[in-house]
């Protein structure tokens, strides 16, 4: 098929999308409470729903009533029952596939199910949803005219008791869609290939003769990817190696320490930059506007939402959910998940806002795990980012990586936190940088700053040496894929690792 006449017919497909998307956006709650009746009523004859009484279970408040809230460490002896070989646990159809995801700060991993349900009316179909809101918002796009360069993770797929894990993007490759591989690169080949080095140079040499017209991948590894590009081209900006690409749709960490970096890479006032909110456990929200800051929650992916605000104490969290229906604006929500692969009232472990509700639309502020707490500061990845951007502007330096910890009071000293920061461009003054972020620190949260004015002395930053953090992921064997440096943390070890690691 002429290249012409497949954008054509494609983009064509994609834009008659919208109208379904326009009727969740119109009827939130309704598409929501049926998709929770389907779930149920699919799995009400597995092990799960007789336990639970999926069956008798006719509404909302009967199901928050009747089904207790769940963790992987809840589910993870049913998950590996279902990996040696046991069916009908928590979901009906046979599941085979298992997402790999490993711990942040230590090597134990999880394996989250993936079933086709999931494949086909999730993670695909957002992979589609994701071209129509592109194309809605940019009618003259000529995107599938060339091809996606998209980066998945660095490992193979491995069998097991006739199973298979891997990290979700080779899962995604494995079993993806003719269409789909038609308009990507690199090959199937060079994108599972599990040596990371050895990887990015063959995608490299891969791409560089495509007509690149998009990017697709988590911001850390496409950014090494890109500068490996411009050292081997001998470019200044990427546009010089391919003049029609147009967007670059990423997502999996935040977006806001790369910003100014990836846009030197990209001077052309054209271009767009599109997030995507996706984890081993679904699809939850693509940025439907063109240069907007939030994404639109996707409520007909098989996922029905729950939501917990997260002020309250963890005791209180364990019981606290409410449904979509009762969300507010500018509140930080744990965010709960029940999917068609199987996890019921499941916490993720992320945590959002609402900036709008009719549609709903939010943005990622954090993890629950990912923050420093240790003086009742209760300081959030959020808070953090926007100091960083704000002190970044101010010095004209740009932060690539950072990580912190608090310093815990001893011998009746005041505590801290204390801050590993690498910098892409550094401030001309780091005394000066550390004494901004200290302020704005305390602009962005009252809680830090109501302890910064009684028992906490101002944050210690440390300056890092390049590719530090590079060098942490790599010596945890945690290069490319979802993995990703924990930014905020109650605990010193990954701090303290750090301060070795930076030792000259």
């Amino acid at each position: 098929m002429p290249t012409s006449l497949f954008h054509s017919i494609a983009s064509w497909i994609l834009k008659k999308r919208i109208h379904q998307m326009e009727l969740f956006m119109k009827y939130p709650q309704e598409v929501q409470n049926e998709l929770l009746s389907e779930l149920l009523s699919k799995a009400q004859n597995t092990e799960t729903g007789i336990r639970y009484d999926f069956r008798n279970i006719e509404n909302y408040e009967a199901f928050r009533a009747n089904v207790p809230l769940s963790t992987y460490e809840s589910m993870a002896s049913q998950i590996e029952r279902c990996r040696k070989g046991t069916q009908n646990i928590f979901w009906p159809s046979p599941i085979k596939w298992f997402a790999k995801s490993s711990g942040t700060t230590n090597a134990k991993s999880k394996f989250i199910p993936v079933s086709t349900e999931a494949l086909e009316d999730c993670h695909y179909k957002a992979g589609k949803d994701m071209l129509s809101l592109y194309f809605n918002n940019n009618p003259d796009s000529q995107l599938l005219s060339g091809k996606c360069l998209r980066l998945g993770g660095s490992h193979e797929l491995y069998s097991e008791n006739n199973s298979y894990f891997g990290d979700l993007s080779a899962i995604i490759i494995q079993n993806m869609p003719f269409w789909a591989e038609l308009s990507s690169t690199p090959s199937h080949k060079t994108s599972l290939m599990s040596e990371w080095e050895t990887k990015m140079q063959a995608i490299v040499q891969e791409t560089l003769t495509e007509n690149v017209t998009s990017l697709a991948g988590v911001p850390s590894w496409m950014l090494l990817l890109l500068q490996k590009v411009l050292k081997e081209t001998g470019s200044k900006h990427i546009t010089e190696v391919w003049p029609d690409i147009e967007v670059y749709f990423h997502g999996g960490v935040s977006f806001k320490p790369y910003s100014d970096l990836y846009k030197s890479l990209f001077p052309n006032k054209g271009f767009k930059f599109y997030e995507i909110y996706n984890a081993s456990e679904g699809f939850f929200g693509i940025q439907d506007r063109n240069d907007a800051d939030d994404l639109l929650l996707m409520l007909d992916y098989g996922i029905f939402y729950e939501f917990i605000p997260f002020e309250l104490n963890s005791k209180e969290r364990e019981l606290k959910a409410i449904p979509l229906a009762e969300v507010a604006l500018n509140t930080n929500y744990e965010l709960v998940i029940t999917t068609n692969a199987g996890l019921w009232r499941y916490r993720i472990g992320d945590t959002v806002r609402f900036t709008n509700l009719s549609p709903y639309r939010i943005q990622i502020t954090g993890r629950t795990k990912h923050h420093i707490n240790a003086f009742g500061e209760e300081l959030i990845i959020d808070n953090a980012e926007r100091a960083l951007s704000k002190v970044s502007s101010q010095t004209q330096s740009v932060v690539s990586n950072y990580s912190a910890a608090p310093i815990f009071m001893e011998n009746n000293t005041k505590g801290a936190h204390e801050w590993m920061v690498e910098f892409e461009k550094e401030p001309d003054d780091l005394t000066l940088f550390t004494k901004l972020l200290d302020q704005a620190l305390q602009e962005e949260n009252s809680d830090y700053e109501a302890k910064r004015n009684s028992s906490l002395n101002p944050l210690q930053l440390h300056k890092a040496k390049k590719g530090l953090f590079y060098q942490w992921l790599s010596s945890k064997n945690k290069l490319g894929g979802q993995h990703k440096i924990p930014r905020l943390s109650n605990s010193r070890e990954l701090l303290e690792e750090l301060l070795k690691l930076n030792q000259p």
